[in-house]
């Protein structure tokens, strides 16, 4: 059962102004957003720990959506979906299956960023005619170097932003300097440009699961990533601390024919800090 709006709506391409959707599948009611002229292969996208549909960057989506159908959601158990966050990366790819066909698509283009990276890989090993192209941003393979200190350094900088009244995204996404600091605190504002209809805020419970799963994935065997022919777009900054910057290029050597974009002096938020250079590489990639 989908409630997906009707027939000749003006097309919004607006994440601010985009419809909130619900489709129910396999017990779970998906919380969505769409925009974008319909019709083609859609953009889905996967977004990171802690996160829901009010997370995402209008500065990427936008650009985006105004050639494509682009489609964000809330996972199982997160922000205003209903059920329980799964307790591995693997369930939750099983779960953006779900969500993906239950709204009738058979391939789709993929955006993720960070824990929405690992489950788009999860999601493509698993069902590889799904997926026709790949984007990976600021995150890492299954059993990556160092990645399950993805709780400590979480936990840590949410102290240090309690301390300051401060976002924990401004520590966790951004390096704390003169450049780092402004590009930080405009990210944070653009976040906020939706000033209705929000979404629910992701509870403790699911939080925490989610950072287990992400613990578990990065102590696990590697998935053999040589199996991903298809095309995909990889990002990051220098010096993230929550995905280490070296586990993109991990990523770059394991899926043949990938390409690799560093942004300097950027941390894990660096397709956000450098939005006016990464969303037309982005949307040049997915339109070829």
């Amino acid at each position: 059962m989908s409630d997906n709006g009707t027939p000749n709506e003006p097309v919004i391409t607006s994440y601010a102004q985009a419809p909130a959707r619900t489709v129910s599948a396999g017990g779970v009611t998906y919380a969505y957003r769409e925009l974008g002229p319909k019709g083609g292969i859609p953009v889905v996208f996967f977004v990171h720990l802690a996160a829901t549909l009010d997370n995402w960057d209008p500065r990427i989506i936008d650009p985006i959506a105004k050639g494509r159908h682009v489609i964000a959601f809330d996972n199982r158990g997160v922000g205003a979906s209903t059920g329980q966050v799964p307790d591995s990366v693997e369930a939750m790819a099983d779960d953006a299956y779900t969500f993906i066909t239950a709204l009738g698509f058979d391939k789709i283009d993929v955006f993720s960023f960070s824990l929405g990276g690992m489950v788009a890989q999860a999601l493509v090993v698993k069902h590889p005619a799904l997926v026709r192209k790949l984007v990976l941003t600021g995150t890492g393979p299954k059993g990556g170097k160092d990645m399950d200190k993805v709780a400590g350094t979480t936990y840590w900088d949410m102290l240090r932003a309690a301390l300051t009244r401060s976002d924990p995204k401004e520590f966790l996404f951004f390096n704390r300097d003169a450049t780092g600091k402004p590009a930080a605190r405009a990210f944070v504002d653009r976040l906020k440009e939706r000033t209705v209809d929000r979404d629910a805020d992701i509870k403790v419970k699911a939080f925490q699961t989610q950072l287990k799963a992400i613990k578990k994935w990065s102590r696990s065997a590697p998935d053999d990533l040589s199996t991903i022919t298809q095309p995909t777009l990889i990002a990051n900054g220098d010096n993230d601390r929550m995905v280490p910057s070296v586990l993109s290029d991990d990523l770059h050597q394991r899926i043949k024919g990938s390409e690799l974009v560093i942004y300097p002096n950027s941390g894990h938020g660096a397709i956000f800090q450098f939005h006016q250079k990464f969303a037309p590489v982005a949307v040049e990639f997915l339109a070829r």
